[in-house]
């Protein structure tokens, strides 16, 4: 698809609302009406110029609105970069996108100066990127202010691959998200990739006679070639690693889910049955519940509502300048 075709089909999905978002009273679709109407196109145009350039930015920017949202709520908190942020945090170290969403900021200041959020920025970055690897569209609304305080301790709490179901439902459910969302937010590994050093242990975790308890024999095999440097990266999926589909689902009944995280939603009763229902060939449901499950991430404010500001540089506070 050209650049020409991708933003009158976009358009065309904003301006019929043809999906809609049922969101927190502190935000709304209007909010930039009349203060910066066009926020969405540039956005939108930006994360397109950046996906041209590196298709791979697309699953970045979907992790890193989720690394923010869930740490003081979507706050921009993660995009802070000074000594002791969550974006120096180790669980941070992988993070991508930074640069795209500098760029977005950069270009509604001239545009809209003080106005659009960096949090809101990172909203709708997010969503034009699950567009970009063919995912669903969904109406986001806005309003979101910018924290000013970002802890790299905070961010340690996140999970990291290595979490049992019992503490991934804790982990969400603290968020307000439930076990449904933790399904479907989870399959965002439909694209993207880890690090080889993410899943070292979990290669190493074999029975006596070489087998792997969860994993499926030529898939370990795969990795284990792949993965003899914990500084490669391997596909999150293995089947179809650049397109937004339900093959993620099918892969773990394959027992083909990378990380521990992926693998064990089907070892555990709670929430195996929401992976066979999405990994159904016939199975259309995935994309609005994601788009549903992603409203529901960027519904998630903190203390930064009340208290917080629109910042004029994303990587740091406006105090003193």
């Amino acid at each position: 698809m050209n650049s020409h075709s991708f933003f009158s089909a976009f358009f065309v999905v904003i301006s019929l609302g043809l999906i809609s978002s049922v969101c927190c009273q502190d935000l709304n679709r209007d909010y930039y009406d009349y203060s910066c109407n066009d926020f969405e196109e540039i956005i939108a145009k930006k994360v397109w110029e950046w996906y041209k350039k590196d298709e791979t930015i697309a699953a970045s920017l979907i992790r890193l609105h989720f690394h923010d949202c869930s740490v003081r709520g979507c706050d921009a908190s993660i995009l802070l970069d000074y000594p002791g942020s969550e974006r120096r945090a180790h669980a941070s170290k992988t993070l991508r996108g930074f640069e795209v969403i500098d760029d977005i900021k950069a270009t509604l200041e001239k545009k809209c100066p003080k106005v659009v959020s960096c949090a809101d920025i990172l909203t709708a970055a997010a969503r034009d990127a699950t567009l970009l690897v063919k995912g669903p569209f969904w109406s986001n609304e806005y309003g979101r202010k910018d924290g000013r305080i970002s802890i790299a301790q905070e961010a340690e709490q996140l999970p990291k691959g290595r979490e049992d179901v019992t503490s991934l439902i804790e982990f969400y459910q603290s968020k307000g998200l439930s076990l449904l969302d933790l399904v479907v937010l989870s399959g965002a590994h439909t694209i993207g990739r880890s690090s080889c050093a993410a899943i070292q242990n979990r290669l190493a975790n074999c029975n006596k006679d070489g087998k792997h308890p969860i994993m499926a024999p030529r898939y370990l095999n795969y990795l284990r070639r792949k993965c003899k440097n914990g500084t490669e990266y391997v596909n999150l999926d293995a089947k179809t690693p650049s397109t937004f589909d339900n093959q993620y689902y099918k892969n773990i009944e394959s027992n083909m889910g990378l990380l521990y995280t992926d693998q064990v939603l089907y070892t555990d009763h709670r929430t195996s049955e929401y992976i066979g229902t999405l990994a159904k060939e016939d199975d259309r449901s995935f994309p609005y519940l994601f788009s549903s499950s992603m409203v529901k991430l960027g519904s998630i404010l903190g203390e930064a509502q009340d208290d917080g500001e629109v910042r004029l540089h994303c990587s740091r506070v406006n105090s003193g300048y």
